[in-house]
């Protein structure tokens, strides 16, 4: 899905269809994020490690090869499946702001049905307002920032900042190449007060 600009209208139509359907529904995103992060698997893997049944595995698993994000593999039974690349820059309708869906993003969004904060986020900023917590997310891993500036930048309170960074913190590292000991410049610090929480 990436290269938009070299294909034909109808296909980047679809290609935006097909994430705004796994943005849309949690189950769909968590299935395309395990099979990015697995490379392959069979419908059958699906029922085992994501705890599906049978009938909601093919139904999910066939969802997403008719809407283009899922490829076939291997046609030998059991057959393999695999997810397809995103990586797609949205503009928001003001025009104010870009933000990119990637695998991360996808994973994130999958998340929401296992993760409270995660769903709360969304359901306050939505999907866009998701996509820029895992930005800040991504350079907080790094050390660039802290939960601090975040709030700031977000006008949010520093506690909501501190709660979507640590909730999106296993999204970065299993998405992003970051050393362990870039992370955690002010993990401790929770309320933003200087003094060690824990």
């Amino acid at each position: 899905m990436e290269h938009a600009a070299n294909r034909a209208d109808g296909d980047i139509v679809q290609d935006l269809l097909a994430v705004a359907e796994l943005l849309e529904e949690p189950q769909l995103a968590q299935l395309y994020a395990y099979l990015a992060r697995e490379r392959e698997a069979t419908v059958q893997d699906v029922m085992d490690d994501l705890d599906l049944a049978q009938g909601t595995a093919y139904s999910y698993v066939n969802r997403l090869v008719d809407a283009g994000v899922l490829t076939v593999t291997d046609d030998e039974q059991p057959r393999q499946y695999a997810a397809r690349e995103i990586d797609l820059t949205v503009t928001t309708a003001a025009g104010d702001r870009e933000y990119t869906i990637t695998p991360a993003l996808i994973d994130a969004v999958g998340r929401r049905e296992t993760d409270a904060d995660i769903d709360t986020y969304i359901d306050r900023h939505g999907v866009a307002g998701l996509a820029t917590a895992l930005t800040y997310a991504i350079a907080r891993e790094r050390g660039e920032v802290t939960h601090r500036l975040m709030a700031e930048d977000l006008d949010i309170s520093p506690l909501a900042a501190e709660m979507i960074l640590q909730a999106l913190r296993p999204v970065v590292h299993e998405h992003y190449d970051i050393e362990e000991t870039e992370a955690g410049l002010d993990e401790l610090d929770i309320d933003g007060d200087g003094a060690d929480d824990a």
